[in-house]
């Protein structure tokens, strides 16, 4: 891209994007860039050709992750009833469906948005991820609930989490949505990302044992967690993640009853 380019809002979608996944980086990345930016300003070579105010734009830099920000990046307990509430309302069912599936599984933005439906195995109950740790991905449970959100989304492409009107045919931009539901609700910004810490946190409420939680969320094993990495069958986390589950839809205040689901994976009204 040319300096010519650089504007406000290329900025900001640049931040926002990193974000997601880096907070600390965004922020350091922009401050950084910022200085850059600055000096050009003072050099007469580039006067009339950068913006010098792309840096300085308030609505620019109320995207920048704060210091204190991946502290804060997660929904607490008192916050799933709300959280619920407004996701579940959302017009979109794939959105919906998505960021339920974010918090349910603690999987990485990308790797549910890649989920195609030849990884889900219904009769099983698992999902085959991409992994960015292992390259062969990592299969993890397909709880009840989350496997009946699934199997009510439309069929029309490859793709589980699909879009007609992405070019790829998969949902690419589910944080808007979020956004307005986090506001509609009077909730604190809680990024996609910040979705997946919201499984590590709440998982202790369960008593999830470490390396059950990493496991599920595809993180490196942890050599002072853990002497020895133990890869535990499906089954077993199935047991755990099944738990936690159930956890979060009663703190939600949803009523679902997984045992009528799993032989026909319909929701439950």
């Amino acid at each position: 891209m040319r300096m010519s380019e650089i504007t406000a809002d290329v900025l900001a979608a640049w931040v926002v994007r990193e974000a997601e996944t880096r907070a600390n980086n965004a922020r350091q990345g922009y401050e950084l860039f910022r200085a850059f930016w600055r000096w050009c300003a003072e050099r007469p070579e580039y006067d009339g050709i950068i913006d010098a105010r792309a840096v300085e734009s308030r609505d620019m830099r109320a995207e920048v992750p704060s210091r204190k920000s991946k502290r804060f990046d997660v929904l607490e307990r008192a916050h799933l009833a709300p959280w619920f509430a407004a996701v579940r309302a959302i017009g979109n069912p794939v959105i919906s469906a998505y960021l339920q599936g974010l918090l349910l599984t603690g999987a990485r933005r990308e790797e549910l948005a890649e989920l195609k439906w030849a990884d889900v195995d219904f009769s099983l109950g698992a999902v085959w991820l991409k992994d960015k740790v292992r390259p062969e991905g990592r299969k993890v449970p397909l709880t009840p609930y989350l496997a009946s959100l699934v199997q009510a989304l439309p069929r029309r492409s490859a793709w589980v989490f699909s879009s007609p009107t992405a070019k790829d045919g998969k949902l690419a931009e589910p944080r808007i949505a979020h956004v307005r539901a986090l506001e509609g609700a009077g909730l604190p910004h809680v990024s996609l990302h910040g979705l997946r810490r919201t499984f590590a946190s709440l998982a202790e409420w369960v008593e999830m044992p470490a390396g059950v939680v990493a496991q599920v969320m595809g993180h490196a094993p942890n050599a002072t967690a853990e002497r020895h990495y133990i890869n535990r069958p499906l089954e077993l986390l199935a047991v755990w993640h099944g738990k936690y589950e159930a956890w979060i839809l009663e703190q939600a205040g949803i009523e679902f009853a997984a045992a009528q689901a799993l032989p026909t994976l319909r929701r439950v009204h």
